[in-house]
């Protein structure tokens, strides 16, 4: 009996193995198949960034050259704008200047006569 039961104890072992065994080749064929289509996305996705890259930096580069044009434009204008106000001080200062000796002048040239007739 002993050996009866050894025997159907084997063979449902080796069922049970090979039922197993047809469930992993499932899973690793499954496993392969999702791999391999894996493997074609990113082949295609790095054909299209490749494709796409190129002509996108292009136009980046235009932007960026557009953008430093602005820029520098932008501050030649302030450099016009800092030589304008600049110049204008200057004039001010010295039209204040003459203003006021002009009026100093003027000041004395009053109170020298109104002091001589005294």
């Amino acid at each position: 009996m002993s050996i009866e039961i050894s025997e159907a104890v084997l063979n449902y072992s080796l069922v049970s193995l090979a039922i197993m065994g047809v469930i992993t080749l499932g899973f690793l064929a499954k496993l392969f198949y999702d791999c391999s289509k894996l493997a074609q996305n990113a082949n295609k996705t790095t054909e299209i960034v490749n494709s796409e890259l190129k002509p996108t930096l292009d136009e980046l580069n235009t932007a960026l050259k557009s953008f430093n044009s602005i820029v520098k434009n932008t501050g030649d204008g302030v450099d016009s704008v800092k030589l304008g106000l600049t110049n204008i001080v200057a004039k001010t200062k010295l039209f204040s200047g003459n203003l006021m000796s002009g009026f100093l002048k003027g000041f004395l040239a009053v109170y020298g006569l109104f002091g001589k007739k005294k």
